[in-house]
Formats: C-alpha cells, sequence, structure tokens
C-alpha cells in the first residue's frame, strides 16, 4: 500500500539507513562525470579480482569489472557509521549536502511504502500508521 506522504526532513532515515547501503553503477557514473570527487572518496569498490579500491580510483573502462560497491567509508576505507552528507541544520532539520546528486537508494527511500513497521512507527511523516 503506498501513501501520499511528505517527508518532514526529520532525519531518522538518514540516521538509521543512511550508511551501509549497495551503491549502483549509475551513480557512479553520474559522479565521475560532474568529477565528484567529495563524493567518490566516499565510496568502495569491489573488483572482479576481488581487488577493493576507492571511488577515486576507478576510470569508465573499470565499471564492467565491478561486483559490489558499498556506501559510505572514509577516505582510508574504513566502513563509516553514519552518512558523511548529513547535515543537521539550526532549524532541526535535516538537509543533504549532496541532495542534487545523491545515491538513487536515498531517492527512492520513502519509509511509509516500505514495510518496515517498526521504523515506519517511528517516522513523523507516517502519521503512526504503518505501511
Amino acid at each position: 500500500m503506498f501513501f501520499d506522504q511528505v517527508c518532514v526532513q526529520c532525519g531518522r532515515c538518514c540516521e538509521k539507513w543512511g550508511w551501509g547501503q549497495k551503491g549502483v553503477i549509475d551513480d557512479l557514473i553520474l559522479w565521475m562525470q560532474e568529477n565528484r570527487q567529495d563524493i567518490l572518496q566516499h565510496v568502495s569498490i569491489t573488483l572482479t579480482n576481488k581487488k577493493r579500491c576507492n571511488g577515486r580510483d576507478i576510470s569508465i573502462k573499470d565499471l564492467p569489472d565491478i561486483i559490489c560497491i558499498d556506501y559510505w567509508v572514509d577516505p582510508d576505507g574504513r566502513l563509516l557509521t553514519r552518512c558523511p552528507f548529513f547535515r543537521r541544520a539550526d532549524d532541526g532539520k535535516v538537509y543533504c549536502k549532496i541532495h542534487d546528486t545523491k545515491p538513487k537508494i536515498c531517492i527512492g527511500f520513502t519509509p511509509w511504502n516500505e514495510g518496515i513497521r517498526d521504523y515506519a512507527l517511528n517516522c513523523p511523516a507516517c502519521h503512526n500508521t504503518a505501511p
């Protein structure tokens, strides 16, 4: 069931789900085209030869060899436990520092449509209604 609800920018999604996500090649292509080294430095890539590298270290020719993309890591490749682009403003709302080019997993996430009962009940946009 889908609900017509609007995010209130509380940040709970980003705090709970904004890290440890698997990425998609479409995101990498866009960030490479836009030369977004600030984003790519926080992406871990695993290639078919099992070699791990940082998103800054790949090129378009490497894309067919990618078997796994992990969001988010520090520049040394250690997994982060929060999104590096998460920002809570003075007004209490949460803003994405890369909103104009954030990952597809983030763009598509709506807790009221995800079927995650425990999470949706804690989402202020869900009006205390489980999906």
